[in-house]
């Protein structure tokens, strides 16, 4: 089993990658689908802006790519976002693959924007194979100023000026907005149970 890791050139990989082998995780990373054509499923992971990254899924051809792939595909932070229809963020289309919109998190007196820093995990699809081993109220590390409303599409919830999906999945796409890759123990299960779903 070898993981893909999209390279969008709007992504800090070396976190990502020393949390796979962290976990004892092969993987790949490449900037075009032929990299990881033989791979069994993809990371796509991301930060900054969405229309930086987008213009990238597009030019390198991910974008189409994705669009009838049947891997397990899971996006981290902006990869989560991108997964979406459209984000609020620069007001683009994104890839499509989950049905729903990206918002601008709300700014709340006293709080402070963006989300940075460790909260809570409401777990509402607790059975989903990518929850395996997490307990509800698990600490997780944000980073965002965009979020996903929570939906019929939330595995998982936190709650900061709205109630945010932190986990989400459509079919055989995954996503989570905070960054496993820097979330400790849950974080590390996470990326476990991704590497061991049925493909």
């Amino acid at each position: 089993m070898t993981i893909g890791l999209i390279d969008t050139r709007c992504a800090n990989l070396a976190s990502v990658r020393f949390a796979l082998e962290r976990a004892g995780l092969d993987y790949r990373t490449g900037v075009t689908p032929d990299d990881l054509a033989d791979c069994d499923r993809l990371i796509l992971p991301g930060v900054g802006s969405a229309r930086p990254a987008m213009e990238q899924l597009e030019r390198s051809g991910w974008a189409e790519v994705l669009a009838g792939d049947t891997r397990p595909l899971m996006g981290i932070c902006l990869g989560m976002q991108l997964l979406f229809s459209r984000s609020a963020e620069d007001d683009i289309d994104c890839l499509g693959l989950i049905d729903g919109a990206v918002e601008k998190l709300p700014r709340e007196a006293g709080s402070v924007w963006p989300h940075m820093g460790w909260n809570t995990l409401d777990l509402r699809s607790p059975d989903d194979p990518l929850l395996g081993g997490i307990k509800p109220g698990e600490y997780v590390y944000f980073v965002h100023g965009f979020y996903a409303p929570v939906g019929s599409y939330t595995l998982a919830s936190t709650s900061y000026g709205a109630d945010c999906s932190a986990i989400v999945r459509q079919g055989h796409v995954w996503g989570c907005q905070f960054h496993p890759e820097r979330s400790a123990t849950a974080g590390a299960q996470i990326l476990k149970n991704f590497a061991e779903l049925d493909a």
